[in-house]
């Protein structure tokens, strides 16, 4: 397709979307979310903030080394220091992309910046130039562009336009605009900056208000070819534009849209279920695209009208974002290659034999609890079982739990910690409290329970159900997932995933530097 013809998909997951609450991400899943874009297409994959932890700078150095076929890019606002790291995080990319910011609005540049105007339109040269020192592929971003004046917007992305900019990205950045609003701000700002024709119009909303999606897509339709955007909505505060929502808006509303998308499709509900599974972050069951009734038909008239012709109330095919009708494919009598050619099938690798035969192991043990496995349950296996689990410092090794009418529930734990066995026993309202005081009488964590959420993985009740802890301790939240049939020692896993990020990730707690 042409350029003007194309849509360009920036992803910006793992940078806005791990700024949400409790969505931190190791090293190893950025890469493996990373490759899940890749595989869907996506052209620029946001990396992450170098400057922003060294655990960042490392995140962003192996995605670019990981990635080949799309861009990475690193954020940096526009200061020397973090142009340069980025450029360095950067080094090896196949194909690089450094995006810069400083804010433009009137209350950040008086109240955050403390700068004049003429003094940001400086910085942000200086930022562009430097950032050329390392790469050709360049995006400037005006921060709270949304509420900025509309003839310093044309001023700045005129200048930096002219330094090398060859990306402008006009954020909303805390959601303030409605859509016709925010489409005439791109349209103006297209036909009034002199050397528009230089570069892509691009735009990054927040869902404050909700219309994330809808102000994205009427940028579109008046000149942006760049949409920022995450998988599952995620983000800072209420989240960013969903991935999802706007590519399959454009393709099923060709007749609307003067632009197409490179995606694959088919790859949207194994990264959603990917990133779901990797930050503790549950999709809703009706949300758009992803959602697991986002295909199903209660109403009797709805599912006479799919049956006679599925056009009737579906506009798009639930296997053309990735939905599978064959979902049971494992059961207890299944060998290791048909394990691994399954999950080779859902776009899960692993990167040794190792971690292959530990999650084989607790593929085996799932087996035995329940007769059929579905795809939902190996996605959540391997969430469950892939995080680090050689470095994790604690690990449940029994629990025991008793529940009955008219009693106080008890719970008696063993946990090894650092190597070491530790017992301890304790009563509370219900077993998963008492499960939760048993552990915290071994741990001492002082973290306070933000979040507990049960979702089951698939129906009968054979089921795993899927649990997500949100702790919080001295202003570092995190969230721990587990999965068990038994939703007692599901809590427990959780709990204690939760902790081992706090134990083991403390450094990586967001400066919270810029957001664009």
């Amino acid at each position: 397709m042409n350029i003007e013809d194309k849509l360009i998909i920036f992803d910006t997951t793992l940078r806005d979307g791990e700024q949400s609450p409790g969505a931190s991400m190791t090293r190893d899943e950025k890469v493996r979310i990373a490759k899940s874009l890749e595989r869907m297409r996506v052209d620029v994959i946001e990396a992450g903030f170098p400057i922003a932890s060294p655990g960042d700078f490392e995140s962003v150095q192996a995605v670019a080394r990981a990635v080949t076929d799309s861009t990475v890019c690193g954020l940096a606002r526009a200061v020397d220091r973090d142009i340069d790291r980025a450029g360095e995080a950067l080094r090896e990319a196949a194909s690089a992309r450094i995006h810069t910011f400083i804010a433009t609005s009137p209350i950040h540049m008086e109240m955050k910046l403390r700068m004049q105007p003429e003094q940001v339109i400086e910085q942000a040269l200086r930022a562009v130039k430097r950032a050329g020192r390392y790469t050709d592929n360049i995006e400037f971003s005006p921060e709270d562009a949304g509420r900025s004046e509309i003839d310093f917007l044309c001023r700045i992305l005129e200048a930096v336009i002219d330094a090398g900019a060859r990306t402008v990205n006009i954020p909303d950045t805390v959601g303030y605009n409605l859509p016709h609003q925010f489409g005439e701000l791109i349209r103006t700002l297209i036909e009034r900056v002199p050397n528009a024709d230089k570069a892509v119009f691009s735009i990054h909303c927040h869902n404050d208000l909700g219309l994330a999606v809808s102000n994205s897509l009427s940028a579109v339709l008046n000149g942006a070819r760049q949409v920022e955007c995450t998988i599952n909505g995620l983000g800072e505060r209420a989240g960013n534009a969903a991935l999802e929502e706007v590519v399959m808006t454009v393709k099923t509303r060709q007749d609307i849209f003067p632009c197409q998308v490179g995606l694959d499709s088919t790859q949207i509900v194994p990264c959603s279920r990917l990133v779901s599974g990797i930050t503790g972050f549950p999709v809703q069951p009706n949300k758009a695209i992803v959602g697991a009734n986002a295909f199903a038909h209660e109403s009797g008239i709805h599912q006479d009208g799919v049956l006679k012709s599925r056009e009737t109330y579906e506009i798009m095919r639930a296997q053309d974002v990735g939905w599978s009708a064959n979902r049971i494919v494992l059961g207890k009598h299944s060998g290791r290659n048909a394990f691994r050619t399954r999950l080779k099938e859902l776009n899960i690798e692993f990167n040794s034999e190792e971690e292959l035969n530990y999650a084989f192991s607790q593929f085996k043990e799932l087996a035995d609890k329940k007769h059929e496995i579905f795809d939902e349950d190996l996605q959540a296996l391997v969430t469950d079982t892939g995080i680090e689990a050689e470095n994790e410092r604690v690990k449940l090794v029994s629990l025991r739990v008793c529940s009955e009418t008219g009693e106080t529930p008890n719970a008696q734990l063993t946990l090894r910690v650092d190597g070491s066995e530790q017992h301890a026993s304790a009563s509370g309202s219900g077993p998963v409290d008492a499960a939760f005081k048993a552990i915290e009488l071994i741990m001492s964590s002082g973290a306070g329970l933000q979040l507990y959420s049960v979702n089951n993985i698939t129906s009968g009740t054979d089921a795993q159900g899927e649990v997500t802890v949100r702790l919080d301790k001295a202003g570092r939240i995190v969230n721990g997932q587990g999965a068990d049939t038994d939703i007692v020692i599901a809590s427990a896993k959780a709990y204690i995933n939760a902790l081992n990020k706090l134990i083991l990730k403390s450094e990586k707690a967001h400066p919270q530097l810029g957001d664009v």
